[in-house]
């Protein structure tokens, strides 16, 4: 079940992406982030009844609901016009939290892949609060691509490798996963760096992530 949530927030980070970087207006992209926030909100719900006393369950699906609220506070946020400060710092939050769900993953539940995933998340959510929770609207471009690149990387790739039952913890998995990770994040900082947007024009202000 958590494996399609994630698909799907493979798509709002795809769309939210295109948003970032200009290319979908932001009201159009508000519907899909209330779809997702929604999805994201009932599965961790579902999975909290059938839980029981399962504190690995529990775990599991406590940390979905970080994301169902990113983006049902984006959705209503595009659509009503607010000031981008509570979601920006709400991510700081989530940037937090999922520090410790990388420990959790890596120490406790031994899936190392998912610790990586959630490192990554983390590092995403800590763009968002810069770019929406400081206004530092220069790092908009580099946290566009790099929410890009989560879509691909920690939400719609593992989705598909869970549906297909082709996934592994592998803990050489891990760190294949880690290197190309941070050596995407590296790259993509070269071109995207204040200073090197395109035409020599201001990056458009963030409105959500």
């Amino acid at each position: 079940m958590g494996s399609v949530g994630l698909l799907y927030v493979g798509a709002a980070l795809f769309v939210n992406a295109l948003m970032m970087l200009g290319r979908v207006e932001a009201r159009s992209a508000a519907i899909l982030n209330l779809f997702v926030g929604a999805l994201q909100v009932v599965l961790p719900t579902l999975l909290l009844v059938a839980a029981g006393d399962d504190l690995a369950a529990i775990s599991a699906a406590s940390g979905i609901y970080l994301f169902g609220f990113t983006y049902l506070y984006v959705g209503i946020g595009l659509l009503a016009g607010l000031d981008t400060t509570g979601v920006g710092w709400f991510s700081l939050f989530v940037a937090i939290a999922a520090l410790v769900f990388a420990g959790v993953n890596f120490f406790d539940v031994r899936d190392r892949p998912f610790g990586v995933i959630w490192l990554c998340w983390s590092f995403l959510w800590f763009l968002f609060f810069l770019v929406l929770g400081l206004k530092r609207d220069e790092l908009t471009r580099y946290t566009g691509w790099v929410t890009l690149a989560n879509a691909a990387g920690t939400t719609t790739l593992p989705a598909f490798l869970l549906l297909t039952d082709t996934y592994t913890t592998s803990a050489v998995f891990a760190a294949v996963f880690a290197a190309v990770a941070v050596a995407v994040c590296a790259g993509l900082w070269i071109p995207t760096r204040p200073g090197r947007t395109p035409h020599g024009t201001a990056p458009e202000p963030a409105t959500g992530p």
